[in-house]
């Protein structure tokens, strides 16, 4: 059992008050809060470690260098990939995805086809629809059944030998929806078509093997897993990444430079031109580590837990709809109530100290799916607790009372 009253003592940011009120942190789909640990790392290494990786042979710069890739080792058993150089550090799940999409507008060409679904957030649209406009390729969509889960019989009919990748998440930022990877993943590799899984929704709270999933490329973000922002991971099978071109040019990727001719550093260096984020991929290091000791399926029993108690609760508020109901959900609940706007939702139980995030989510085809302006969104963390949920729903209510 996870002693959560310890968990919460290691996050400073939940003992503040928000306009006299005990904070509730429930936005931690946008972002999670940190640990001490973590902001402990990223503060030591510019008090006491700053300086450049890979690059010099004093002992600041080696000291620096070990610790940064320790982290990428770190990252490689996290999700069990097979070598620590197919973990590829960039600034987030979204930079992630256009590297990869940047590589592909090379490699397709008329004809061919790329796969996504109606689930996506924008960061996993726009890139490829970009890539398609520049390559020739065509985008093509898996449609939303109305609980919120993907039509697979129809991912099914869209899949054929023009098909060269398939791009999904794995939990949906908006419904909350659990997507079956594993079978989208072994379809598509029947067709030879590649699969890359948006995992930002997912690292913290699904226990992942990239060698039992057999994902060509997955990829993630440190600060939705307790880690700083501006950090991201992206992983991809060596053989993948060896034919991709480099997504940026300059310094660190480069083996060899003339004006004449320039050759790229072997992986992971060639995906990483420029000085990286070092603070903040020092630090993610002790988020994972916060992860792994209280245990992935221990965070995820604790979170199940929670999602049950907050969709009875908030079922019980009249004319309260939810939207995404597929029976394998994460701890997200995204909703409406009937006559009133979610934006004034949001603001009234933001003075009760309640955060909750309100809009479109960056899944503006969701919303146009279910023909509304956007939602109102809790999203759980381990921190979070079924006291909190009562305040939340005390929160609505009162917001319900006000507005109607």
């Amino acid at each position: 059992m996870l002693d959560i009253k310890k968990i919460r003592a290691q996050f400073p940011i939940l003992n503040r008050k928000v306009n006299g009120m005990s904070l509730v942190y429930f936005d931690n789909g946008a972002t999670t809060q940190k640990p001490q640990s973590v902001i402990d790392a990223e503060a030591n290494y510019y008090t006491d470690e700053n300086s450049n990786v890979h690059r010099g042979v004093h002992f600041l710069s080696g000291l620096a260098t070990d610790k940064f890739e320790e982290t990428r080792n770190t990252v490689q058993a996290f999700i069990g990939a097979r070598h620590n150089h197919e973990i590829i550090f960039t600034k987030g799940t979204t930079d992630s995805i256009n590297l990869v999409a940047n590589g592909y507008r090379t490699l397709l060409g008329e004809g061919d086809e790329i796969i996504i679904s109606a689930l996506e957030h924008h960061s996993n649209i726009v890139p490829w629809q970009m890539c398609c406009k520049i390559s020739g390729a065509t985008l093509k969509v898996i449609p939303l059944l109305d609980n919120g889960s993907l039509d697979m019989n129809e991912f099914d009919n869209l899949l054929s030998k023009n098909t060269k990748l398939v791009s999904v998440s794995h939990i949906s930022n908006t419904l909350g929806t659990v997507n079956d990877i594993e079978a989208i993943i072994e379809k598509a590799h029947n067709f030879s078509a590649k699969v890359m899984i948006d995992g930002a929704q997912a690292a913290s709270h699904v226990a992942l093997d990239m060698q039992k999933l057999d994902a060509d490329f997955y990829c993630f973000s440190a600060h939705k897993l307790f880690g700083p922002t501006g950090v991201g991971v992206l992983y991809g099978k060596e053989e993948i990444l060896n034919v991709l071109p480099p997504y940026q040019g300059g310094g660190e990727m480069i083996k060899e430079v003339s004006f004449e001719k320039t050759t790229y550093a072997c992986l992971p260096h060639k995906f990483e031109a420029g000085t990286p984020n070092i603070s903040g991929v020092i630090a993610f290091k002790q988020a994972i580590d916060f992860i792994t000791d209280l245990g992935v399926s221990e965070i995820a029993k604790y979170e199940e837990e929670l999602l049950r108690y907050v969709t009875a609760e908030v079922l019980k508020i009249e004319g309260l709809k939810i939207y995404g109901t597929a029976a394998h959900k994460s701890a997200i609940i995204s909703f409406n109530i009937e006559g009133l706007h979610p934006y004034d939702i949001g603001l009234i139980v933001d003075k009760m100290g309640v955060a909750i995030r309100t809009g479109h989510h960056c899944t503006q085809p969701i919303m146009d799916r279910f023909n509304i302006p956007g939602t109102a969104r809790i999203s759980l963390s381990v921190y979070n607790t079924k006291q909190e949920i009562d305040v939340c729903v005390k929160a609505i209510k009162k917001a319900k009372l006000m507005l109607s």
